[in-house]
């Protein structure tokens, strides 16, 4: 039983899609999942957080089709992304008051962060959320 009402007891169970445990995902469906959150993560570093959208928007036209957890993880990398763009922007007008200038690169690291996380859930198996990440794309 979890200690919190209404929370999964264990983290596979997190984020299925039926909301209770789901069979793990075969080997081709997790190295999916780690490529659609390792390439967005290098796009964002390689380009300072402008490429990183376009490289997973691609990634989930790709392989939305590939399979539920195949599609689900790129759909959070999608998310992910969205999400970081939408605080870029933020950041990028909040430089004429300079405090963007310390956002900018903050919200690069902790969306790079988001997909390692995101990777490694992957490579596990696991069915995950990314956290403080709305779902534009499910």
């Amino acid at each position: 039983m979890s200690a919190y009402p209404g929370w999964p007891d264990d983290q596979e169970s997190h984020g299925t899609p039926s909301g209770g445990s789901a069979a793990t995902p075969d080997t081709t469906e997790r190295n999916v999942g780690v490529v659609v959150h390792a390439i967005p993560a290098a796009a964002l570093v390689v380009s300072a957080g402008t490429l990183g959208f376009v490289a997973s928007l691609v990634i989930y036209l790709m392989y939305k089709d590939k399979g539920e957890f195949a599609r689900r993880q790129a759909a959070n990398s999608l998310n992910i992304q969205i999400t970081t763009l939408i605080y870029l922007v933020i950041s990028a007008l909040l430089m004429l008051v300079l405090i963007g200038f310390v956002l900018y690169p903050l919200v690069i690291v902790v969306a790079v962060v988001l997909h390692v996380l995101g990777a490694v859930r992957s490579s596990n198996g696991v069915w995950w959320n990314p956290p403080l990440t709305p779902r534009f794309v499910k």
